[in-house]
């Protein structure tokens, strides 16, 4: 996941909203949104079929989590996966968001840099280690990219102001965010995040929706989780040159057991 914007508690329907796009290489095995296999069948994610983890997702219960990558050129690579990050927590029956992040935050620096968002009915809790940070979210749209959480990157910025627009709304069809999450608009150069990456790279980068043969969006991802438990995550998923392959969504029915719409 390369690029979120989400609402927290900040919507009289929803406690936590969140819209989002994977970035990865196309030759990386993928499964789709699924509801996992036991003994991690509370999951409801899509699935990184070579490290076993995801990057974003619920469970039955409506704890949420979303990861994105730090982008550090000079950082080691290697070490435990991110995506087991949000795999183990959804994962884990009973587990506080809280204390995970407590649990985590003691070993964050084994991994390569990532960011790191989970929520339960209690809280929404950020972790990131490069460089280390920790914070509590407050009320209101936040967002992050490959960068620190609510870092004013043009895209991030541009997606939260959609998420914002949307929420306002009433009951409105989920079309303005798909078509925030497929935005191709690039910034001038003058307004690119400094990464540490050659200047064709982050201009191609810039992009909330990222087309390439090789590189780009491989799904784009809404969840949502009403104050009563309900709600839903759906997924839209691309091929090289962003090629439309599908959408799954599944509905959230407290107390759990999350039902296949298509």
């Amino acid at each position: 996941m390369c690029l979120v914007a989400l609402a927290w508690k900040s919507h009289p329907r929803w406690r936590l909203f969140m819209a989002g796009n994977r970035d990865e290489f196309h030759a990386r095995p993928t499964a789709a949104l699924e509801r996992w296999a036991p003994p991690q069948d509370d999951v409801i994610a899509g699935r990184d079929l070579r490290s076993g983890g995801t990057w974003m997702g619920i469970d039955g219960k409506g704890r949420a989590a979303v990861i994105t990558n730090v982008r550090d050129p000079a950082a080691a690579s290697g070490g435990p996966s991110r995506g087991a990050l949000v795999a183990d927590y959804l994962a884990g029956a009973g587990t506080c968001a809280e204390d995970q992040i407590d649990r985590l935050n003691a070993v964050a620096g084994d991994y390569a840099p990532f960011n790191l968002l989970l929520a339960d009915a209690g809280g929404c809790h950020y972790l990131g280690n490069r460089p280390s940070a920790r914070q509590t979210l407050v009320p209101g749209v936040h967002g992050m990219s490959n960068g620190a959480l609510d870092a004013p990157w043009p895209k991030t910025r541009r997606l939260m102001a959609a998420l914002e627009s949307w929420l306002a709304q009433d009951d409105p069809p989920l079309d303005g965010l798909w078509n925030a999450l497929a935005d191709e608009w690039r910034p001038a150069d003058a307004d690119l995040p400094a990464t540490g990456i050659a200047l064709p790279l982050e201009r191609h980068l810039s992009a909330a929706f990222i087309r390439g043969e090789d590189y780009g969006t491989r799904a784009s991802t809404l969840v949502a989780v009403g104050h009563d438990g309900q709600g839903f995550i759906v997924e839209r998923r691309f091929g090289p040159q962003g090629v439309f392959l599908g959408e799954t969504r599944m509905d959230l029915r407290p107390p759990g057991n999350p039902q296949p719409v298509r």
